[in-house]
């Protein structure tokens, strides 16, 4: 039996833009279907066409049919019906889908409560008990709170308990765990694949992540330009690609592991371990780049330190709430030219210990030296903040947050240029061209506004403009996390070719183990506020000695048939909740 089936399906906006072109793909009960492509491939419009939610004006052709009902022409009300009883979506950011002025108990039971006509107590039990099958602890108290009072994994719970709410046999999952930590993925796709297998139902699943996909999808499709480039059983589209697309986003994907693994476990599984430097070796030619620790300039003794920070300490005093100790006593170094990867889940301290070293947070104890010079004190003049703006600058994961929509690319990086160099209007745009050129832009780009840039241009002008200066240690803040794996690799070469051509010094902090492996040197892993492991990265990753990098290590997706893997995620993700 079929559960959705899309035969041909197109989508043309009124000017005539085709935006999909002849999709086909099904979904049986008890199966997930991945939709695997980059920004722009048509991923979620295909994903939404099965609920009718199209572009305004849009004109559709083909067929999506679901429980065996027509979606395209059907009525308003049909819709509605289909909608509440039939299929239900996730969204990649919770927040954009709940009301923030509302309860989440209203949020879970006022659908069931008007639609079906449940009282409110039965509507608020059914609450409880779904919050309960998606792992949250003590549901009953979850229901009077508002969303900000939850953290960014416990509200895709809250979503996905309300899309399970009305029973649908077809979940439809956009991009849930994007920018999610690992070991909160780990959880959420834990709670997906157990309420799949309990309910028998199916599952689209769109992601830009392939290794997630593995870990969870039994077919693929794959899309780009709102075309089908392939599809087949995961494994095989995986493992043994045939369309040019695929290999590119497969070669592209970062990956913890050895590449060339018949298990597919990681190195640290390994009974005789690499050396570090073949694992480093390995891992980035796999991905076509040189080793992180080949990005720093050569020098036969251990380079100076450009950053140098010293039992670091901050403490937060939320009105009426405990204190929240967000780093405790951190010390790290970083030689010239070197790069550090700090990992850890959300919450653990790692961006506040890089807004303390960029200035935008106050220390409560502890030192801070860039270059030798001293970076802990607040500064007082307008001159000392110029110095430390030039000193340290920070690239940050969202990089249409970070630039004024009103300014066009090349008068941002312009604006910083004048801000810190005695420079004429004409000098000033020839380095700002010198500058997009170095980051694979050009002239074109100088005059767009970010809105109508792609994530991955946005980040490179971020880049940019942060580079303008010249800072002696570049913070990168989750700054690739939710680009598409191809763009993402391309930032990531980026930064390799200024760290050879500059020397400059980078502070990585990510929440991607893979990706930390393919850029930094060494490593440290933070939880609640502490460092409790550091080293060279390859060691790190490959030979973990504290419990929790083994945690996020065993939280990393791994693909669904290598099983003691996934059975190793699954109990991680149990220990995670339960702790």
């Amino acid at each position: 039996m079929t559960l959705l089936d899309i035969d041909r399906l197109t989508l043309d906006l009124p000017d005539g833009t085709r935006l999909l072109d002849g999709i086909s793909l099904s979904v049986a009960p008890g199966e997930t279907v991945g939709l695997v492509g980059e920004s722009g491939s048509g991923k979620s419009l295909t994903a939404r066409s099965v609920l009718g939610l199209f572009p305004d004006r849009a004109s559709t052709g083909g067929s999506v049919r679901l429980e065996d009902r027509e979606v395209l022409g059907a009525s308003t009300r049909d819709l509605l019906d289909l909608r509440r009883r039939s299929a239900a979506m996730v969204f990649q950011d919770p927040r954009a889908g709940i009301n923030p002025m509302r309860t989440i108990g209203d949020h879970l039971t006022e659908a069931t409560r008007i639609a079906d006509r449940r009282p409110a107590a039965e509507a608020r039990a059914r609450a409880v008990e779904l919050l309960g099958a998606v792992r949250m602890p003590r549901p009953e108290e979850h229901l009077s709170q508002h969303p900000h009072e939850l953290s960014g994994g416990m509200l895709q719970r809250v979503m996905i308990a309300g899309a399970l709410m009305s029973s649908p046999s077809l979940l439809i999952c956009d991009e849930p765990t994007t920018a999610l930590d690992v070991t909160t993925q780990a959880e959420i796709i834990a709670v997906l694949a157990e309420q799949r297998a309990s309910r028998g139902m199916g599952m689209l699943f769109i992601t830009h992540d392939l290794t997630l996909a593995a870990s969870l999808c039994d077919r693929i499709v794959v899309m780009s330009k709102g075309r089908v480039e392939e599809r087949g059983d995961a494994r095989s589209v995986l493992r043994d690609p045939q369309a040019e697309y695929t290999k590119r986003l497969v070669a592209a994907t970062p990956t913890i592991a050895l590449r060339g693994s018949s298990s597919g476990e990681a190195a640290s599984r390994d009974p005789e371990p690499a050396t570090p430097t073949d694992a480093a070796t390995a891992t980035d030619a796999a991905a076509g780049t040189s080793p992180a620790a080949d990005a720093a300039p050569a020098a036969s003794a251990a380079p100076e330190p450009m950053l140098v920070v010293t039992s670091l300490a901050k403490t937060y005093h939320p009105r009426g709430r405990a204190p929240v100790h967000a780093v405790a006593d951190a010390s790290i170094s970083i030689p010239r030219g070197g790069a550090l990867g700090v990992v850890g889940e959300s919450g653990s301290g790692k961006s506040t210990l890089a807004r303390m070293i960029v200035g935008l947070e106050q220390a409560d104890a502890g030192d801070i030296l860039v270059d030798g010079r001293e970076r802990t004190a607040a500064p007082r003049t307008r001159a000392e903040r110029l110095a430390h703006a030039r000193s340290v600058q920070m690239v940050f994961q969202d990089p249409y947050l970070s630039l004024d929509p009103r300014v066009t690319a090349g008068r941002a990086i312009e604006d910083a240029l004048k801000l810190h160099a005695r420079l004429s209007t004409a000098d000033a745009r020839a380095r700002v061209l010198d500058l997009l050129e170095q980051v694979g832009l050009d002239a074109r780009h100088a005059n767009a506004r970010p809105k109508t840039l792609s994530g991955g241009q946005r980040q490179r002008v971020a880049i940019a403009r942060a580079l303008a200066i010249e800072p002696d240690l570049l913070v990168m803040d989750e700054a690739t996390s939710a680009l598409d794996v191809s763009v993402q690799a391309q930032v990531l070469d980026l930064v390799a070719r200024i760290r050879r051509a500059r020397g400059l010094t980078v502070l990585f902090i990510s929440h991607d183990l893979a990706v930390v492996r393919r850029v930094c040197d060494e490593t440290v892993v933070m939880q609640r506020g502490e460092i409790v492991e550091r080293g060279r990265t390859s060691e790190l990753l490959d030979a973990p000695r504290h419990p929790y990098t083994r945690l996020l290590l065993d939280s990393v997706p791994r693909p669904a048939w290598d099983e003691p893997a996934v059975a190793g995620a699954e109990a991680a993700a149990d220990e995670r909740v339960l702790a």
